[in-house]
């Protein structure tokens, strides 16, 4: 009896075991625990991921972004082009040999004048004055030494038969030849004055234009060292003077063709040929002073205008690169220019400038046409330092990174 009431007492009838009690409890705190898990898990991934997005964000950041641009070839078949001035072939300032007042003006400005035709006349009573007393100076020289020769005739008759001493001889025979020199002088004297006397009459030395005057009638003309009274210039045919860069010296020679551009003749190209050069380089500028002939018979240019000069030629070199003046940089290394490396890293580079354009600049060496060089350079960019090109994502080597 005892025993069958103890095992009454431990399984009631209508109620679960204990161990199905137990496998229950242990199955919902399994459920509740794996409910948590996922719900951590869903949380805690995004806050990873936005991180992990915010800390790649403040490494782009971190970087200076830069714009860059590739280097571009110059104007094709255009050849070589530059300023040049106007210049007249031939430019003479006319002043005045004598002294005195303009007294008749017979040419103005744009006056078209041969060579020994005369400008002006110029009234010289002073120079007329000493021209005269010159020449009474002269008649009384001439007289002296007539005097002087008899009397050394006279002397010499006497010497021979011993009338005279050959002391007295020898001293008439000197004052002869003395005053003969002085006749001498002043005939020296008369042409010199009647010379000045003749440039009253002021000439035209070769034939031109008249393109300045500076007197008028009545005006009081000093000689030598006084003013300008004309500007007298040969403009059929005009002197082109043109700067060559140094990089293109040695391709330009005497007697080589060249055209000239006019902007007042649009559409006009006037032949031209190289008539003269420097032959050295300028210090100051580094370029070659050159002068070319260009003919201008129907006075259709202006001397002192504007031109270009474009020297063509089918064996020139091909065009160099060109880029914008502001990706240059200028320091104690000469000009320099960075270039993005593909690694996102910066190279400084030396480069060797040609003709300035204004906006761009040509270069001669040191970039190549795949460049990729950074405009608006900051001056305290050094070679190493790492960018973020403007418009891409983070350089080559952080991807990398952020890949393994």
């Amino acid at each position: 009896m005892k025993a069958l009431g103890s095992a009454h007492a431990a399984v009631t009838p209508g109620l679960p075991s204990p161990r199905r009690v137990n496998f229950r409890l242990a199955r919902s705190v399994g459920v509740a625990g794996a409910v948590i898990a996922v719900a951590f898990l869903a949380g805690l991934v995004p806050r990873l991921r936005q991180r992990a997005a915010l800390a790649l964000q403040t490494r782009e950041q971190a970087i200076p972004a830069v714009a860059v641009v590739s280097p571009a070839p110059g104007g094709q078949g255009a050849g070589l082009l530059l300023p040049a001035s106007l210049e007249p072939w031939i430019e003479a300032p006319i002043y005045a040999r004598a002294s005195g007042y303009l007294s008749r003006r017979l040419v103005d400005i744009g006056a078209r004048v041969t060579a020994g035709q005369v400008l002006a006349e110029i009234e010289t009573p002073e120079l007329d004055h000493e021209l005269e007393r010159a020449r009474y100076e002269l008649a009384a020289e001439q007289a002296a030494v007539e005097l002087a020769r008899v009397t050394a005739d006279r002397y010499a008759a006497l010497a021979r038969t011993a009338s005279a001493t050959e002391e007295e001889n020898t001293e008439k025979q000197a004052d002869f030849a003395l005053k003969t020199a002085t006749v001498a002088a002043a005939q020296a004297e008369i042409r010199r004055l009647e010379s000045l006397r003749a440039f009253a009459s002021v000439t035209a030395p070769f034939a031109g234009t008249i393109t300045e005057r500076s007197t008028e009638v009545g005006d009081l003309i000093a000689a030598p060292g006084g003013r300008v009274l004309f500007r007298l210039a040969r403009t059929d045919r005009l002197r082109v003077t043109v700067r060559l860069p140094q990089a293109e010296a040695l391709r330009i020679a005497r007697g080589e063709p060249a055209e000239v551009l006019i902007p007042e003749l649009p559409g006009r190209v006037l032949p031209a040929t190289v008539a003269h050069t420097a032959g050295a380089i300028s210090s100051d500028s580094r370029t070659l002073l050159v002068e070319l002939a260009v003919d201008n018979a129907r006075g259709e240019v202006l001397a002192g205008s504007y031109a270009q000069v474009r020297f063509p030629g089918p064996g020139r070199q091909a065009p160099h690169l060109v880029l914008p003046a502001s990706t240059l940089l200028f320091g104690s290394e000469g000009p320099r220019v960075a270039v993005v490396q593909p690694a996102g890293t910066v190279e400084l580079r030396t480069v060797t400038l040609g003709r300035d354009f204004g906006q761009t600049v040509e270069i001669l060496a040191g970039v190549s046409p795949a460049d990729r060089v950074v405009l608006n350079p900051l001056e305290s960019l050094a070679s190493g330092d790492s960018v973020r090109v403007a418009g891409s994502s983070a350089p080559e080597t952080r991807r990398q990174e952020d890949r393994r």
